[in-house]
């Protein structure tokens, strides 16, 4: 038994364990250009990403001034949902050293998990194709619990479904949503500076800010303790 038993370490998705903005963005293209409009830069739309393909669409829209009615919106998602699933994995990969730190948590004991406002079916997808999936014994996505990060109950499930408890569990994110659904369920937060955060990783009030994979093993042992 590592030092670790006992925990479940619960992962955001997009933005914490795997760099999706290039396949995001590639969807959000599909569908702009169907629309006969270009799609913002890159540079300007890959810290929006990590609010859902909705949000994206209404924003990348804005930038034309155009604001599209409710049920349009929904249609466009539905689009952007088949033109990422297709080939959901072209450009994704791991944060550099991601997969690594999952193993060596697993060695020292923990469960991992993740906790996702990403759909369900597309993140075990996504993770499956990456080959990764099974390090997780819980992926709970938004379309899984009746409310999604930041309420706490999302939090909850995953820990839950993972076998775990919420007093010995730690979130690993890179929002406020991730931070505060964690921390409103009484668990702590480590945010990672890498990630999709639009408003500054530093404003989040999480309880250890890591640069690298490399440093997560001590911020989790650390916020434990």
């Amino acid at each position: 038994m590592g030092d670790l038993t006992g925990v479940t370490v619960v992962f955001d998705l997009d933005g914490t364990l795997v760099d999706t903005a290039p396949d995001l963005l590639r969807a959000l293209d599909v569908v702009m250009t169907a629309e006969g409009l270009s799609a913002p830069p890159a540079a300007e739309t890959r810290l929006m990403v990590g609010q859902g393909a909705r949000a994206l669409i209404e924003r990348a829209a804005r930038a034309h001034g155009i604001v599209w009615p409710e049920e349009k919106l929904s249609r466009l998602t539905e689009d952007f949902v088949a033109a990422y699933a297709a080939d959901i994995a072209r450009d994704s990969r791991p944060f550099e050293g991601a997969v690594e730190a999952l193993d060596t948590l697993i060695g020292a004991g923990a469960v991992l998990a993740v906790c996702t406002n990403k759909r369900t079916g597309l993140s075990v997808q996504l993770l499956e194709t990456l080959g990764i999936a099974d390090r997780f014994a819980a992926i709970v996505g938004a379309d899984a619990v009746p409310a999604r990060k930041p309420d706490p109950g999302h939090y909850r499930a995953a820990v839950a479904t993972a076998g775990g408890t919420t007093g010995r569990s730690v979130m690993v994110g890179d929002s406020a949503a991730d931070v505060n659904a964690a921390q409103a369920a009484g668990a702590p937060a480590i945010a990672v500076r890498f990630g999709y955060c639009e408003e500054g990783v530093e404003t989040l009030g999480a309880d250890v800010l890591i640069d690298a994979y490399a440093e997560l093993g001590a911020a989790v042992r650390s916020v434990l303790r």
